[in-house]
């Protein structure tokens, strides 16, 4: 599986008009196919007026499953094209249905590419976004006097932190990035003078939103 990978953490609408088209765009966060359906349902349902309801979806670390549909626009201007930005921007897990509200006006294929697109674009813009990563339980007990040293380290490699604890001695519990692990317990070591005790635990998905740790699907093996 990868080790990090940018998803959806929160969905978002966007909008644009083209000679009088409306293409509203609503985008969420899905982790299986049977969620983009229902998501997919959910938008029809809401425009169920419009012309188009056209749709596409990557699931996977590794965009193991995608899908698209034009929903009776010409083949290959807007299920397609709608893909082609999630995959070009390499977001995961993520569901988009662009709906159309047709203005009487035809765009021919490349005016319904462009604005099949860029009502995507503008959809993701108002989405979160943000990079899931692999994380390794990191449990620092050390003197006060190596506290500096070790919040340096931990601040330069951007790792956060879950908890302190400050008694007679410190204890935090970070979690590393897991190619970081080793690099950064060498540097803790160093910089403490091995005086630093250190206590690997398990491992976690994990995301930072505004610096605050997001932990995802519990623990994960490795």
């Amino acid at each position: 599986m990868a080790e990090s990978y940018r998803f959806t953490w929160q969905g978002g609408t966007g909008e644009l008009i083209e000679k009088k088209s409306r293409f509203i765009a609503s985008v969420a966060p899905v982790k299986s196919e049977e969620e983009a359906q229902s998501f997919i349902e959910q938008i029809k349902k809401q425009y169920w007026d419009a012309r188009h309801n056209c749709t596409a979806f990557t699931i996977g670390s590794r965009h193991q499953l995608t899908r698209c549909s034009d929903d009776g626009e010409p083949a290959g201007t807007a299920g397609r094209p709608m893909l082609d930005v999630l995959l070009k921007e390499d977001i995961h897990d993520t569901c988009a249905v662009v709906t159309r509200y047709f203005g009487g006006t035809l765009l021919g294929t490349g005016g319904l590419v462009r604005a099949y697109s860029g009502a995507l674009q503008e959809a993701l813009r108002h989405a979160v976004i943000l990079e899931r990563q692999k994380g390794i339980r990191l449990e620092i007990h050390a003197d006060y006097g190596d506290i500096g040293k070790i919040q340096y380290l931990l601040g330069q490699n951007q790792i956060p932190l879950l908890s302190s604890s400050y008694t007679d001695s410190v204890l935090l519990e970070a979690l590393v990035p897991e190619p970081l692990f080793q690099s950064f317990t060498a540097s803790v070591t160093e910089g403490t003078a091995g005086k630093a005790r250190l206590e690997r635990g398990g491992s976690s998905w994990y995301a930072l939103r505004d610096g605050e740790v997001l932990l995802l699907d519990g623990e994960v093996d490795g």
